[in-house]
């Protein structure tokens, strides 16, 4: 296997991460539009709380890229390549949770819209996991080399954590789980936000530390600092409902 794997159409070679990009948020908006709640939140509220969301989405993708490695975003500030190349599923999920209760509020939106978001952002990640698998290094969402029977050289000659397999795997599941619990469950609004949001940047705390990127925070990266703050904010969320009887349930993002 040799990477970037292109996508040959006959005529036209097509680089597959813009592909699966594109799909990602092609599809996964699809997906929105067909399971949300329509008795709940009108379309034209709907809308807003998606400009919301991208908008975050794309401030926070790219602040926490430049945190990663703060000295050479320093030294590269002057460079747009540097400065519009990267971004990071984390500060964009982050970014776009603030997005949306900032348009909440500019809409007067009280109401949680969370819970019809979740599964169309899984089905988003994992479509655009593939684009990054499928373009190898150049991508940089590899994890660090191993002996393990997962190893794959994604073209110089290492042997590496697939993380990008691991998320799919792992974003699968947890779709799966948060799917049926959404269908049978009597969970207050928000809750499968917020257990999609937990289970995710617990995740992430883990798979990153065998990626390989730096680790100047006490043995952390900046993406571990960042699911920290969200895993301390979901579960203090989450803290509230569970263990408590149905009746009393707060409707909260």
């Amino acid at each position: 296997m040799t990477f970037p794997i292109w996508i040959n159409l006959g005529f036209i070679k097509l680089h597959p991460h813009a592909v699966f990009e594109a799909l990602a948020y092609f599809i996964g908006f699809r997906v929105y539009l067909y399971t949300r709640s329509k008795d709940k939140l009108p379309i034209v509220q709907g809308m807003w709380i998606i400009v919301g969301a991208i908008l975050g989405a794309a401030i926070g993708s790219k602040v926490l890229y430049w945190l990663e490695d703060p000295l050479r975003t320093i030294e590269n500030w002057h460079s747009y390549t540097y400065l519009m190349e990267g971004k990071t599923i984390v500060g964009g999920l982050l970014g776009g949770l603030i997005g949306v209760e900032w348009m909440k509020k500019r809409v007067r939106i009280t109401r949680s819209t969370g819970d019809d978001m979740a599964l169309p952002i899984i089905v988003g990640m994992v479509i655009g996991r593939i684009g990054c698998f499928m373009t190898g290094l150049s991508d940089h969402t590899y994890g660090t080399p191993t002996t393990w029977i997962t190893g794959i050289d994604f073209g110089d000659g290492i042997l590496r954590h697939p993380t990008q397999l691991y998320e799919i795997a792992f974003l699968l599941l947890l779709g799966g789980m948060l799917y049926r619990w959404k269908k049978r469950a009597a969970l207050p609004d928000g809750a499968i936000f917020q257990l999609f949001m937990a289970g995710y940047l617990i995740f992430r705390l883990a798979v990153d530390f065998i990626k390989p990127t730096p680790h100047p925070f006490l043995g952390l990266n900046n993406i571990q600092l960042a699911c920290l703050a969200g895993i301390i904010y979901y579960f203090a969320l989450m803290y509230k409902w569970l263990g408590q009887p149905l009746r009393s349930h707060k409707k909260e993002l």
